[in-house]
């Protein structure tokens, strides 16, 4: 007979599996949480544009250098923004990654 055949339904310690998946469930749910008060800044133009991001990829401020106003075209602008608001939301994915991560461990497409 194969090893485990005769185990009872359910297996031993299976109680203790969903105490664990439970008890991950709240860990993530408490860093998920924490994420959204942590906070990365990036800039972009040598800081003349800044965006700042929350861990859970909310858009929280954008700062403008008022003395790129004087000089700046609106192109020049649209891409100082945009290039800012993609480096904040890398920062604050590998700010999720380092905080979930080990929560993961290792589940790929988990977050």
């Amino acid at each position: 007979m194969a090893k485990g055949f005769n185990r009872p339904a359910g297996g031993q310690g299976s109680g203790g599996m969903m105490a664990q998946i439970k008890r991950l469930q709240e860990q993530m749910e408490t860093a998920q949480q924490q994420l959204a008060l942590e906070t990365v800044t990036s800039s972009a133009g040598g800081g003349a544009v800044k965006v700042t991001m929350t861990g859970d990829q909310r858009c929280t401020e954008v700062t403008i250098d008022p003395d790129l106003l004087k000089d700046a075209d609106a192109e020049m602008l649209q891409d100082l923004v945009l290039s800012a608001v993609n480096l904040a939301l890398d920062d604050s994915r590998k700010l999720a990654a380092e905080k979930l991560g080990p929560l993961a461990g290792g589940m790929p497409g988990l977050f």
